[in-house]
């Protein structure tokens, strides 16, 4: 698989924010997000840090194979007492088979949990992998017309450890985030709801925080759990 980092370092987003993780960043993605802010093209070295939290990176030729990484993580697991390994991207699931084969073999040699971040858009590949994976965090990509691809991903993703992400700028349009809202009610009112203002970049801007704590008590009234936070990895600029 063409693998572009391979690292260990504090999840920056989401509902377990500050865990210690080491992350796999894989290649590609099929889509396009304007507020992306992650170069997941395709490269001829994969970046490996050279001890877990050093922020220092050797290079290993691409592709790396499944042996490969599953000894770089199970090293990186006896540096540091790590909480789950992440499969990120890009768009991780567009390579289950590979997430299948490392997840496996890193499951029974190391007491870690398999972390996958998604745009929530491959449902038939999220299944695949499924009895290997212990969470999930979708992004919902407002505006896009992929509500429907992401109501069927939500129904199996339900079974784990779920929560649901949205990134929220100046021109996310209140329609448009109340129909995300809805559409989680419709699968179940329990799931985890978590409001991401964006980290500007190009032409997206920051939504103001009178926008966000309206978002945030519009959601409310239909879900139980609703929460605001940043880019924490931002604020400490680490990965």
């Amino acid at each position: 698989m063409n693998v572009l980092e391979i690292f260990s370092s504090v999840q920056g987003e989401g509902k377990y924010v500050g865990c210690r993780q080491i992350f796999i960043r894989l290649s590609d993605c099929n889509l396009r997000c304007a507020y992306c802010d992650t170069n997941f093209s395709r490269a001829d070295f994969c970046n490996v840090e050279t001890f877990a939290g050093s922020m220092k990176f050797t290079q290993i030729k691409n592709p790396l194979d499944a042996a490969q990484v599953t000894d770089i993580v199970k090293n990186f697991c006896r540096q540091v007492p790590t909480h789950s390994v992440s499969f990120t991207g890009g768009e991780p699931l567009l390579s289950w088979e590979f997430i299948l084969e490392v997840a496996t073999a890193i499951k029974k040699s190391c007491n870690v949990k398999i972390f996958l971040e998604t745009n929530g858009t491959l449902t038939d590949e999220l299944k695949k992998v499924l009895g290997v994976v212990d969470i999930i965090s979708m992004d919902i990509k407002l505006g896009e017309g992929l509500l429907d691809r992401h109501k069927e991903f939500l129904k199996s993703a339900r079974e784990k450890d779920l929560y649901v992400k949205a990134v929220i700028s100046a021109d996310t349009s209140t329609e448009e985030f109340l129909q995300a809202v809805e559409l989680i009610a419709e699968i179940s009112s329990e799931i985890l709801f978590i409001l991401q203002p964006v980290t500007p970049v190009g032409n997206v801007q920051a939504a103001p925080p009178e926008k966000i704590l309206n978002f945030q008590a519009m959601a409310l009234k239909r879900l139980r759990n609703v929460r605001v936070i940043p880019q924490t990895h931002k604020l400490i600029k680490i990965f």
